[in-house]
């Protein structure tokens, strides 16, 4: 999955340029728009350099970038906590404050650890190369996060069993609880992506919409066609 990139408002509490910026300061003189960028920011997402925040990878990680292809380090939530993952390892940076989106609290925490040295940067190539592929085989029972108890035993058969009855198929992971994406391929269409376990069983024990996914998959009536459930 090739990674693009997202535009997002840089935010700074230094001056300073990168290549190709369109307004470079003078020492200590940040432009216009810097400067409203600072007055107007959470303080959570002031942050010593320019970043910006690319597309997700297969398993819902957000590489954070700074200059032409350099990545920090990326970023995922993990039950309502975000995770960041760096040269240095995996840290848990809680949860965002109210009204910061987890995705930014977790690039301006990126930006803060590069700035001050505690992690380095690899070329984004080397990200892409890494990033997960499907499997073409079965998957385990649970996501290597959940640990193998009764209740998460019993969560997941009954997960997998729903998975199969409205054609559905776990391609990266075994489940990974009701809140967290779970990488799925639809076995109408061949389309793969993330899809949260809670939308896909439907509310108070119904079916989930007939619109399975982005790009419309094979059309509502051929959905009903096609499976069971929606017939009953």
């Amino acid at each position: 999955m090739a990674t693009q990139l997202l535009e997002r408002p840089v935010v700074l509490t230094a001056s300073g340029t990168e290549p190709g910026d369109q307004h470079p300061t003078g020492p200590g003189q940040p432009d216009q728009q810097t400067a409203a960028l600072q007055t107007e920011a959470p303080a959570a997402l002031q942050t010593p350099m320019p970043y910006r925040i690319g597309t997700p990878d297969i398993a819902s990680r957000y590489p954070v970038i700074i200059g032409r292809d350099l990545v920090i380090g990326r970023a995922h939530r993990w039950h309502r906590d975000w995770w960041v993952e760096t040269s240095a390892g995996e840290k848990n940076i809680g949860r965002p404050e109210d009204g910061v989106p987890g995705v930014e609290k977790a690039a301006a925490h990126l930006a803060q650890e590069y700035a001050a040295g505690l992690i380095t940067a690899v070329p984004l190539d080397q990200i892409r190369a890494e990033e997960p592929q499907p499997l073409t085989g079965p998957v385990p029972l649970l996501h290597p996060r959940m640990p193998a108890n009764d209740r998460n035993i019993k969560s997941a058969l009954t997960a997998f069993a729903g998975l199969a009855n409205l054609r559905w198929r776990a391609v990266l992971t075994g489940f990974p609880g009701s809140d967290n994406h779970w990488v799925l391929a639809c076995e109408l269409c061949g389309w793969v992506g993330p899809k949260f376990w809670s939308h896909l069983r439907g509310r108070n024990g119904g079916l989930p919409s007939l619109h399975r996914h982005e790009g419309g998959c094979v059309g509502p009536d051929r959905v009903r066609e096609l499976i069971p459930a929606y017939q009953q």
